[in-house]
């Protein structure tokens, strides 16, 4: 009985329930209940007519049927299938498909790859550590010479802090999304490096372009996203704002105006990450960077990044600046959590070629004398232009006039590269993946310079410049080389 009274109870209430409720959610209910049952009896699919072919239409379908090329079809003439083989050790003269040639190829700025202290130091780690880690900096893959390397480039270079990568594309790659998130904005220069562009990539951030080295297009924007923030001030105090630029641009060989950035930075409250791979162990008195050549207090920087790839001799990155900045990288920087930590063996290597660094300030000055001299010999050559400052140990080459098309210009570059290693000098063409870049450079020959006295050379590059240069002057099949490129010394 008590059971039936519950039951007409409940009864009693749904049907009061549903005459008090609207008659659309009634209607609504009615159809999801009738979806419920169909779905619980209806077939999950329905079964379809086969018809199978006959022997006849199977062959003729095989016969029809073409296979789809594994890979897209590969010109001739790609970098991948006509590769220079090197041998030797990497000095000012290396070995070139069996010939000697002058190195005007390399970015080992200051000659260190071959320094016999150098390897010696890395020999002895190898003896002590073995080949590698076998693991992230995070888990086991940490080892004293890590601890003593990011010491070591702090006090170099005069922050609080320093973190090391295991490869030096993946250290800004990795510290630009380790800050920056979706929604943050980020100012960059056109100009900058691949490795950047993909750091910003990862980011998902809001990117912001602006025109190279040009600080009144760069506050322009800053003004605009100023006047945005005020609309909307809520939004504007979760929003992060960041400037990326490169000390001296991989892609043109300029320095970027450091100082307008600092007042920049202050004037509109932004954040400023510098890339300084280029201009590390180059600029500065000490080789400290564009903020020594400027004398800018580096506290004024709030993230320096760059890899030991061109002047210290070694593989890797690293990344320095307040210790709260740092620290952040070891839990959210991408390259430093999931990769295999450096080589013991390259450590080292790297803290031996900062010793000589310290022990050997002149030779920044040399480097950037020779730099200067070859930047004024090739600027006597009609027809082609130098592109980058006079003191970059990497200058561009750039036809003044374009020979009709980008696909020509890179045709010409080539031939001159070509006729310079058949005369005896290394040189290399800069390359781009076309598809990638933000804003594609024009095609270009890239040069770069080691730190060895070899005055002897200088005159016999510049020569073999202009006659490789005189011979792409006469109409080819394929190229029609402009009457102004009939290049002569001034």
């Amino acid at each position: 009985n008590v059971a039936l009274i519950q039951i007409e109870f409940c009864v009693d209430l749904f049907l009061c329930f549903c005459f008090q409720a609207p008659a659309y959610h009634l209607i609504l209910e009615g159809i999801l209940i009738l979806w419920i049952i169909r779905l619980l009896f209806s077939k999950t699919y329905k079964l379809q007519e086969r018809s199978d072919l006959t022997p006849k239409e199977k062959e003729e379908l095989i016969e029809e049927w073409q296979p789809e090329p594994l890979v897209p079809p590969v010109p001739k003439d790609h970098p991948a299938l006509n590769y220079n083989i090197v041998s030797g050790p990497p000095t000012h003269i290396i070995t070139v498909n069996g010939k000697e040639c002058i190195n005007f190829a390399s970015f080992n700025f200051l000659g260190l790859l071959d320094n016999e202290k150098v390897k010696s130091a890395a020999q002895a780690s190898l003896k002590k550590y073995g080949v590698g880690t076998c693991g992230p900096r995070g888990f086991y893959g940490t080892f004293d010479v890590h601890l003593e390397l990011e010491e070591r480039l702090a006090k170099f270079m005069r922050t609080e802090e320093a973190i090391i990568y295991s490869y030096g594309f993946a250290t800004i790659a990795s510290a630009i999304p380790a800050y920056s998130k979706r929604g943050d904005i980020v100012f960059v220069d056109e100009a900058a490096c691949f490795a950047i562009q993909k750091g910003l990539q990862a980011s998902r951030s809001n990117i912001k372009l602006f025109k190279h080295n040009d600080m009144a297009d760069l506050e322009q924007l800053l003004k605009e996203q100023e006047t945005e923030d005020q609309k909307n001030p809520r939004k504007a105090r979760v929003t992060r704002r960041f400037i990326v630029v490169e000390g001296l641009y991989m892609n043109t060989g300029d320095v970027c105006p450091l100082p307008e950035l600092i007042k920049l930075k202050y004037k509109y409250k932004v954040r400023i990450f510098l890339e300084e791979s280029l201009s590390f162990g180059v600029l500065g008195e000490h080789g400290r960077g564009i903020t020594e050549h400027f004398g800018i207090n580096i506290d004024d920087i709030d993230l320096i990044s760059a890899n030991m790839e061109n002047s210290l001799a070694s593989i890797g990155g690293f990344c320095c600046g307040r210790s709260f900045i740092i620290d952040h990288q070891r839990l959210s920087g991408q390259g430093y959590c999931f990769s295999a930590s450096l080589p013991p063996l390259l450590a080292a290597a790297a803290i031996e070629a900062l010793n000589i660094m310290e022990d050997n300030p002149d030779i920044f000055q040399t480097l950037r004398a020779k730099c200067e001299r070859i930047h004024k010999a090739l600027q006597g050559i009609s027809g082609l232009k130098v592109v980058g400052e006079s003191f970059s140990p990497a200058l561009h080459l750039q036809l003044e006039e374009s020979c009709g098309s980008r696909e020509n210009d890179v045709k010409l570059l080539k031939r001159i590269v070509d006729y310079c290693m058949d005369s005896g000098i290394a040189l290399t063409q800069a390359r781009y993946l076309e598809k990638e870049e933000k804003c594609l450079p024009p095609p270009r020959t890239r040069t770069g310079q080691i730190c060895f006295e070899l005055d002897c050379c200088f005159g016999f590059l510049f020569t073999q410049i202009i006659r490789k240069s005189v011979l792409q002057c006469r109409v080819t099949s394929d190229i029609k080389v402009l009457p102004l490129m009939a290049l002569k010394p001034n």
